[in-house]
């Protein structure tokens, strides 16, 4: 298969594109996928296509009609060649869309990229006509632009489909590049948008949890690697993973030099490559390979996004870059999403992996299900902490994940849920299926065996008050946008639920005070008294009144701290989990 891009003008939105393939049967079909992988949700990428037609080698007018909303089946009886047109609506941008403006073409093959499905394991070419001065971002092949009058021809290529669909590009004049070497892996580092890096502490930072993660892993299975940055000017992080590159769309990217910001872009960054080993090559049985036509149904989540999360913070304690200070905030963000949301008790973590693919990755119905990311990391840790406690620190979590890499990604081979468990227990020589049927199977609070996680390496959950009197006293959760009070979050029984204050309400009053920036001041003053609020939810306006409960008190928050007893044996664990003294 061929693939011509060109648009014009930019300010529309739409990218046109040109499939060219040889046929030889009297139907050919034309599959737009349905979904792209490291989102496991169904995505409507057809419903940004127009002006579909097929002509043969000829141009003559081809008969199709839909099989459904993204097949197309097309009439080629005595055709050698099959030309496909269309235009794609590029007016989204995130880390897995496909984008167009005056400074940039940004796409992500597996949205726009129709094919054949009898071509799909053929090599792919790609042109991109792009203005001048242009260059492109991206794992593929790419050969030297040719100058068509006043616009280059770009030449991509792509062993197969599948690379074409794992292989994002941003084309633009104003992409910066650093290169270096970091083992046995080549790393390009790109930035689009608005940025001033500061390359020297980035390539620093970059090299040792690049390092970290390929030491561990005891290979990498690609020899290039790309991480591509869309810096954006406003508060936003969202990353994709790929085999040999991820997109990061993250900002304001003025702040993105600045510790926390820093900080979150290294996490994110730590996540998206390790995701090179999981997931794109060690990958469990429902996505081996990939179906693009339908849902890949998985309770595995909890593994391939799960551990990632674990690894993405960890490897940068391990690797000397994050302080402890900086390791434990993210820990305990990460429990306290998970005391947060009562979907603990509704669904556990396999079934939320499976339920992706119902409501994908918004809250939906409030207190549904729990988040694979959080529960998968937490149960991560619970794991590494497990196998480390019966192997005398012999052995951790490393070895389960060098296992699957080596005995069955290398091998060509996908892993089961069964696997991942069974090479838990062959490693730590004992069973674990406390852990796979309590907090794995089932939905449970992770309180138990969190405390003894924490313990085995000398560390202690700490509970507080929450800061804001609206969560300590009413029970609800309140987000400030720009002066706008919207809540967030309900806990059942609270007296915020009792009052029939619901996810969404929009809060204007409280007791008869407009709420301009300073709900909280006001909450704070009325202190325990019951307070009447004048909300509002789908254009109806409603008051409630909300009585504080004495003596009770809900979203408490979660501190993980070093114990000042810890034994000998914590603080050796501690020591040989984190590789820093206690």
């Amino acid at each position: 298969m061929k693939y011509i891009v060109s648009y014009s003008p930019h300010h529309q939105h739409f990218i046109n594109i040109e499939i060219i393939a040889n046929v030889s049967g009297d139907k050919t079909n034309i599959q737009c996928p349905v979904w792209r992988p490291g989102r496991y949700e169904l995505g409507n990428f057809a419903g940004n296509v127009r002006n579909w037609k097929a002509v043969n080698e000829k141009g003559e007018i081809l008969s199709y009609h839909k099989v459904n909303k993204n097949l197309w089946e097309v009439e080629t009886a005595n055709c050698k060649e099959i030309h496909v047109f269309y235009s794609y609506y590029a007016a989204d941008l995130n880390a897995g869309s496909t984008y167009l403006d005056d400074r940039q073409l940004y796409m992500n093959p597996v949205n726009c990229c129709m094919y054949v499905p009898e071509l799909r394991s053929e090599a792919i070419t790609m042109e991109i006509i792009l203005p001048e001065g242009y260059r492109i971002a991206t794992s593929m092949k790419t050969g030297n632009p040719q100058k068509l009058e006043a616009y280059y021809q770009h030449t991509l290529t792509a062993s197969n489909y599948d690379e074409l669909a794992d292989s994002p590009l941003i084309a633009s004049p104003t992409l910066q590049l650093e290169c270096m070497q970091v083992d046995t892996l080549k790393v390009n580092i790109w930035f689009q948008g608005e940025m001033k890096p500061l390359w020297d502490k980035i390539k620093t930072d970059f090299s040792k949890f690049i390092q970290e993660q390929i030491t561990m892993m005891g290979g990498c299975p690609v020899n290039e690697y790309h991480f591509i940055y869309h810096a954006l000017p406003y508060k936003f992080r969202h990353g994709v993973e790929h085999l040999s590159s991820t997109i990061i769309a993250i900002g304001p990217s003025y702040n993105l030099m600045k510790y926390e910001q820093y900080n979150g872009l290294l996490g994110i960054s730590c996540h998206e490559l390790f995701h090179c080993w999981n997931i794109k090559t060690i990958r469990p049985v429902e996505m081996f390979p990939y179906d693009y036509t339908k849902e890949n149904y998985s309770r595995l989540g909890y593994v391939y996004e799960g551990v990632t999360d674990y690894y993405g913070d960890y490897l940068l304690l391990r690797s000397g870059i994050f302080s402890e200070f900086d390791y434990l905030k993210a820990v305990q963000e990460q429990i306290q999403k998970h005391f947060d949301n009562f979907g603990r008790f509704n669904l556990g973590v396999a079934d939320s992996s499976f339920d992706t693919w119902i409501d994908g990755y918004s809250q939906g119905a409030p207190y549904r299900k729990v988040s694979i990311y959080t529960e998968g990391a937490l149960i991560a840790f619970m794991v590494d902490t497990f196998i480390r406690s019966h192997t005398s620190n012999t052995k951790s979590l490393d070895d389960v994940m060098k296992t699957l890499y080596h005995d069955y990604a290398m091998r060509g081979k996908p892993y089961s849920e069964s696997d991942y468990w069974g090479i838990i227990e062959q490693i730590a020589g004992q069973s674990c299926k406390e852990i796979f049927d309590n907090y794995v199977n089932k939905a449970a609070s992770f309180d138990e065996p969190l405390a003894t996680a924490l313990l085995y390496i000398g560390l202690t959950l700490q509970i507080a008050p929450a800061k804001k009197h609206c969560e300590r006293y009413y029970g609800m959760k309140v987000l400030d946008e720009d002066g706008k009070y919207k809540v967030t979050a309900v806990l059942p029984g609270s007296p915020a639920e009792q009052a029939g204050i619901c996810v969404h309400d929009e809060i204007h009053s409280i007791n008869g005070h407009a709420v301009k920036c300073n709900f909280h001041d006001w909450c704070t003053y009325y202190d325990q008294d019951p307070v009447v609020l004048s909300l509002v939810a789908q254009s109806a306006r409603r008051h409630v009144t909300v009585k504080p409960i004495e003596g009770k008190e809900y979203f408490p928050s979660f501190f993980v701290v070093k114990k000042q007893d810890a034994t000998s044996e914590q603080e050796e664990a501690y020591k040989a989990w984190s590789r820093r003294d206690f």
